[in-house]
């Protein structure tokens, strides 16, 4: 991917790291020349339209958040088989990697933090959006100390609904709220629940539940109470104790009832006059040993008095005598810069913002006062920074004849970009078939907007049956008909052929395809044809004991050792569960991790 350009203007140019679901790279706005970064999904999940679908539609509704706390999304666009996010480029890391570092946090620190995303919570969920997938990892922490909460969208996508998808588990189930480990659905008390669970790890340094499987540690949630945080830490304060324990109530009913009320309620616990970033950006307080301060204490009891002349005295000259200052040139700089050169000569700042299509982001546009203007220090001067070019929403160009789509998309203040001729074998030649950047996505003003436009079907030839061919005679066949084979080939396992022959084709045999399509192939590791599937019924009672258990069966067979089944159950309850295996087997049950039965089968 790295040098790869998406949609005419996102370049590629630097590997970040990968998830679950998604590589990511920072990459190049062509067009307005900064960084983002740039979230492609994963091929696996690529195949799946309906997961695709919802991909977009999700990733456009979080593009219509805008918070100083969030991580701005750009655009949402595809690219061929390539469906990709485009971000806000954050210079920082994330939470994690500095909890790893420093361990636990200061008090005001952790508190500063969470306020933030506390903050940004509770505007996504004024907008209806629920994150689902609140952890450090999903916590950027900039230079300047501002807390920006990511992978909105993506994390909501991603969420499991049942605790047999172990894999959905694995990255988050130290973060999981009791109803999401129960498979029931999140809402906004489930993300105030996991920043709780952040709030816990800041304080004490560890997570309050930890286990040998994810399913061990999703159900602690549901029922054990987290270790006491000031017997952790016992130099925090009751009132931070009781804002975690509130947060991480295990009833919905007894938690915030919402993240603003949270936020409020960290404010305060942080010193008056400092804002969250200030606070975030210091570092660890050091601890003084007592006979030192007793020391400072009788030393400043010597000067009390003396101190309080000499205050009253400078403090009645400034009363009295306020200094001119000259006011100096601010267009252009940086709200930062602005700030500090105005606070070097005792000046305030009061800021107003407004979008700009030549000034940049988060710097100064204009300032109330002009340069070398002499005025009273302690003066407010006012400065208008720029929030950027205004963002408009792109038409649906898509289905439109070519003219009326231009004409459509320069009614709606965006420019007509380049045109590329494409096959369809469904759209009429000379209509539109898709568009980059993507409908409802959200662009500057007079971006150009590049046109895909159907050529109209093309003669199809008929798709050879490759199944049984090793995988030399499948590309001999695949040539021949003047195709291409994809040499991403898919290996599984097959009872129906016998290792290294084709069990699977797109396109299927037989189907019409046009010259160069690229074939996809399925090549079987083994066994081969042998035994057929057996099946049996287990039943399994589960202990009445007034607390609820996981079940998990494991089944070792002519194929291997695999899962058969991982599920919570309520005391008393008997399960029955069909168990499928090949030639013989040995089934094991085990509840809550401990072994209580096998047998052998077959």
């Amino acid at each position: 991917m790295i040098g790869k350009t998406l949609g005419t203007r996102y370049e590629i140019v630097e590997h970040l790291g990968e998830g679950g679901m998604a590589v990511v790279y920072k990459g190049r706005d062509t067009l307005l020349q900064r960084p983002v970064t740039v979230k492609v999904l994963r091929s696996e999940f690529s195949a799946d339209q309906e997961f695709v679908s919802r991909f977009h539609r999700e990733a456009q509704s979080v593009a219509s958040l805008s918070h100083r706390n969030i991580v701005n999304v750009f655009d949402v666009g595809r690219e061929g088989d390539v469906h990709y996010l485009v971000m806000e480029y954050i210079d920082g890391e994330n939470l994690k990697t500095r909890i790893k570092r420093e361990g636990l946090f200061a008090p005001a620190q952790a508190a500063a933090i969470v306020r933030q995303v506390a903050e940004a919570l509770a505007h996504a969920h004024q907008q209806q959006i629920i994150h689902r997938d609140v952890k450090p990892h999903n916590i950027l922490i900039t230079t300047d100390g501002q807390a920006k909460l990511a992978d909105f969208g993506i994390a909501r996508e991603a969420s499991g609904t049942t605790l047999a998808q172990t894999q959905t588990l694995v990255g988050s189930v130290h973060y999981i709220s009791p109803e999401q480990a129960r498979g029931d659905t999140a809402d906004a008390q489930s993300d105030i629940y996991a920043l709780g669970v952040v709030l816990y790890e800041l304080l004490t340094g560890r997570v309050p539940f930890s286990g040998s499987n994810p399913v061990t540690v999703a159900l602690k949630h549901i029922q054990d109470a987290p270790p006491s945080i000031r017997e952790l830490n016992p130099g925090l304060s009751r009132e931070l104790e009781r804002i975690v324990q509130k947060a991480m109530a295990k009833k919905k009913a007894d938690r915030y009832r919402s993240a603003r009320d949270l936020s409020i309620d960290l404010r305060m616990t942080l010193p008056e006059g400092k804002a969250d970033e200030e606070i975030t950006r210091e570092f660890m307080p050091v601890q003084v040993s007592r006979w030192r301060w007793n020391r400072a204490v009788l030393a400043g009891v010597g000067l009390v008095f003396l101190a309080l002349m000499v205050g009253c005295y400078f403090g009645l000259r400034s009363y009295i005598y306020v200094p001119d200052v000259v006011v100096p040139e601010l267009r252009g700089l940086s709200i930062e810069e602005a700030e500090a050169t105005l606070g070097e000569r005792g000046l305030r700042t009061s800021l107003t913002l407004d979008h700009s299509d030549d000034v940049e982001k988060g710097f100064v546009m204009d300032q109330d006062i002009e340069p070398n203007t002499k005025v009273k220090k302690k003066r407010t001067i006012f400065l208008t920074v720029s929030q950027g070019q205004e963002m408009i929403r792109v038409p649906d160009a898509t289905g439109q004849p070519v003219a009326d789509a231009q004409e459509l998309l320069q009614r709606n203040g965006f420019a007509t970009g380049e045109r590329e001729d494409v096959t369809d074998e469904s759209v009429p030649a000379g209509t539109v078939v898709r568009q980059a950047p993507t409908a409802n996505s959200n662009h500057p003003r007079g971006t150009p907007v590049k046109l895909y436009v159907s050529k109209g079907p093309t003669t199809l030839g008929e798709m050879p049956d490759l199944t049984g061919l090793t995988l030399n005679e499948a590309r001999r066949e695949i040539v021949a008909a003047g195709l291409e084979l994809d040499e991403a080939v898919v290996r599984e396992d097959s009872f129906v052929q016998p290792e290294g022959r084709v069990i699977g084709q797109n396109p299927a045999p037989r189907a019409g395809v046009a010259d160069g399509v690229r074939v996809k192939l399925t090549i079987s590791t083994g066994p081969g044809p042998g035994q057929a599937v057996s099946r049996q019924m287990l039943y399994v009672n589960m202990p009445n004991d007034g607390r609820t258990h996981v079940l998990h069966i494991i089944v070792r067979d002519a194929v291997g050792e695999s899962d058969a089944y991982i599920g919570v159950h309520q005391p008393g309850e008997r399960v029955a569960q069909e168990i499928r295996y090949r030639g013989q087997a040995l089934i094991k049950v085990f509840i809550d991790d401990h072994l209580v039965d096998q047998k052998t089968v077959g």
